[in-house]
């Protein structure tokens, strides 16, 4: 029988520790990071506490990986302790509420041994070819948090192979979106009114596609403004009823795409327009 007991309750970027003796006095509670030499540290201060030691978790794979790793490559028993375990002990603690206590980059480079060999400044450069935002930054603390993890984990091959199937999935699809959009921009440039809509505040290229599509491209339809942003949704509309009249209300049948293009260049026009700035900053001064 083991003299002390290390009940884990996982996390995906923290985990906390409870240990306590045979007699169920806590000797231990700590709130760990999900990072080996943290978790190093933990396993060697609960084995100061006595080396006859039983750890139990309650998920045995994503966060717990890296300490079940850990604890088997020091030889420690371990067992695993089902969630309807947890929760069938856990009505002992009704109405304290739920704690943690209680409960106990690439397409290149998945792994950290392939993280470690490469560096900062080459994974910088494969960043930077591929025109990924912040390369250098992100190169740093790939390799810092990849130094800190030594313990090969079981499958992890296999998952690294995974991640990176599923990177160049979507880097293929970012590639199929810009030549989606690419196509949608010289379409929208034959449109007769291309230069008028651009030149709207916050209207771009795609917005401007997405106006055309809603109004069909032919703005003669609508006869005046009023119309346009009746069918848009922007205006309201009457509801009188006998003698009640000037009651307005806000239209439940309008074309939601042409609300959302309007919406969206309305707030894209907050960062570019003089006149727009000036005019959200005055309704908000006047309560609008």
């Amino acid at each position: 029988m083991p003299q002390i007991w290390a009940g884990v309750d996982i996390g995906k970027e923290h985990h906390h520790c409870v240990v306590v003796d045979e007699r169920g006095e806590r000797l231990l509670s700590r709130r760990v990071l999900n990072d080996e030499p943290v978790l190093l540290e933990l396993i060697a201060d609960v084995l100061t506490l006595s080396e006859d030691a039983l750890w139990a978790v309650h998920i045995n794979h994503d966060g717990a990986a890296l300490l079940i790793g850990l604890l088997l490559s020091h030889q420690q028993p371990m067992v695993y302790i089902t969630g309807l375990a947890v929760h069938q002990a856990s009505t002992a603690y009704r109405g304290q509420g739920k704690t943690d206590e209680k409960d106990m980059l690439l397409t290149g480079y998945q792994a950290p041994a392939s993280i470690r060999r490469s560096g900062a400044r080459r994974i910088e450069t494969w960043l930077k070819n591929r025109k990924v935002r912040n390369a250098a930054a992100l190169a740093e603390t790939a390799v810092e948090a990849a130094k800190s993890q030594h313990t090969a984990l079981p499958g992890e091959t296999l998952a690294a192979a995974m991640v990176a199937r599923i990177a160049k999935g979507v880097l293929a699809l970012d590639e199929e979106i810009a030549e989606l959009d690419t196509l949608i921009e010289d379409r929208f440039n034959e449109h007769r009114h291309a230069m008028v809509i651009r030149s709207l505040p916050g209207m771009g290229t795609l917005l401007g596609a997405e106006f055309i599509a809603a109004t069909g491209g032919d703005l003669e339809a609508f006869g005046t403004a009023d119309r346009l942003a009746s069918f848009a949704g922007l205006s309201p509309v009457p509801r009188d009823s006998g003698r009640v009249s000037g009651n307005m209300r806000r239209p439940r049948r309008y074309h939601r795409g042409l609300l959302r293009a309007f919406y969206l260049s309305a707030m894209a026009s907050l960062r570019t327009c003089p006149a727009s700035q000036a005019y959200y900053g005055a309704s908000r001064v006047s309560g609008v």
